[in-house]
């Protein structure tokens, strides 16, 4: 399911609060980093999703920001990587998490796609729902099963009788 969300709302003031006690540093990432933050992204994550880093790197300043402990990357969040005005996609290590650093990560994600002139954000094909609805008053948007990962390619696992 597609979630939106607006920039504009109460809702964006209300989330940057709650995000700003985390203790871990947000910030944009650097192109020099970018190696290091596809290698973390396809060891704790996936290859596709290293593609979108990739593409979100692309920008000027990159689409991609990350959440470092300790100056060790603990998790990221992208945008405009699939389309433009599309948060994510965003994750954190599993030893972060519960500690506030994804609300973080989209907070200032948001922030930074409001400073870019967008008025609405895209979640596309959205993972935990329930936390995007009560982070940032996300709405799901009305569809008949159709997006833009219609299609996708996938790649399917080899079998015995494959060559």
């Amino acid at each position: 399911m597609d979630l939106l969300v607006n920039l504009y709302s109460r809702k964006m003031d209300e989330l940057a609060t709650r995000a700003a006690d985390v203790e871990a540093t947000i910030r944009v990432a650097l192109p020099p980093e970018q190696h290091i933050i596809k290698d973390w992204v396809r060891t704790h994550f996936s290859e596709y999703w290293v593609s979108e880093v990739s593409a979100a790197m692309a920008h000027q300043p990159p689409g991609c920001l990350i959440a470092t402990v300790n100056g060790q990357l603990v998790g990221f969040a992208c945008y405009d990587a699939t389309a433009r005005g599309f948060f994510g996609p965003t994750g954190v290590s599993e030893e972060q998490r519960g500690k506030g650093i994804g609300l973080a990560l989209f907070s200032s994600t948001l922030a930074a796609m409001k400073a870019h002139g967008y008025a609405y954000a895209v979640i596309g094909s959205a993972g935990p729902v329930d936390f995007y609805v009560k982070a940032a008053g996300a709405l799901p948007i009305p569809s008949d099963k159709e997006d833009i990962y219609q299609g996708l390619l996938r790649i399917t696992p080899k079998t015995e009788d494959q060559p």
